[in-house]
């Protein structure tokens, strides 16, 4: 159905107009934990009644596509709990307190890979589920790559496995479903359009 069909002519003013932000009156913390924390907000909205907002505190993270000279996307598969499921991902990993994106985007990827990147170029930033988190990830293209001086690295309670997939390869997993890690999507797409720019892909 053509969504315009159901909606009144006010409805489809373009104009552009300012929500009102909610008014944080009372936070409750409900747990700290290594990577997130949880805490209860009470808001009062623009008609003055009040509601709740659960928020995860996240200190932010990085995503790294890198792309080989052969048009290859390094990758990386771990199990993740939380989807019940082995995912595909692009390597990615937590801002320490302090640290800059650009260097977290370096160290993530020597550390999951055992690659350096001569170039690391930003793509986006964007929060990941701003419903109920306050996580921005940050998103950079990787090229120039060479095998770093020492081996791979991962957390001690990471298990990785690394792997090379044609960039046209997944693409195509994208749009037909197999991939399934959001921040891998987005970043993919996105570094596809860079590259198609400047007639690499």
């Amino acid at each position: 159905m053509d969504i315009t069909t159901i909606m009144t002519g006010s409805e489809l003013q373009t104009e552009s107009r300012n929500v009102a932000p909610e008014v944080v009156v009372s936070t409750t913390d409900i747990y700290h934990g290594k990577v997130v924390h949880l805490r209860v907000d009470t808001v009062q909205l623009a008609d003055g009644a009040f509601s709740k907002r659960e928020i995860v505190e996240h200190r932010g993270a990085v995503c790294i596509v890198p792309v080989t000279p052969q048009n290859e996307v390094i990758m990386v598969r771990q199990y993740r709990l939380a989807a019940s499921q082995e995912l595909l991902e692009i390597p990615a990993g937590t801002l320490e307190v302090g640290e800059k994106p650009d260097f977290c985007a370096a160290r993530e990827l020597e550390e999951e890979t055992g690659l350096t990147a001569s170039t690391l170029s930003p793509l986006f930033s964007a929060y990941l589920a701003p419903g109920y988190s306050t996580e921005l990830i940050h998103a950079f293209l990787a090229t120039g790559l060479e095998t770093a001086t020492g081996d791979a690295v991962p957390d001690d309670d990471e298990a990785i496995r690394v792997d090379r997939i044609p960039f046209t390869d997944l693409l195509d997993m994208i749009e037909n479903g197999e991939l399934k890690d959001s921040k891998s999507i987005a970043a993919i797409l996105a570094a596809a359009r860079r590259l198609q720019k400047t007639g690499v892909l």
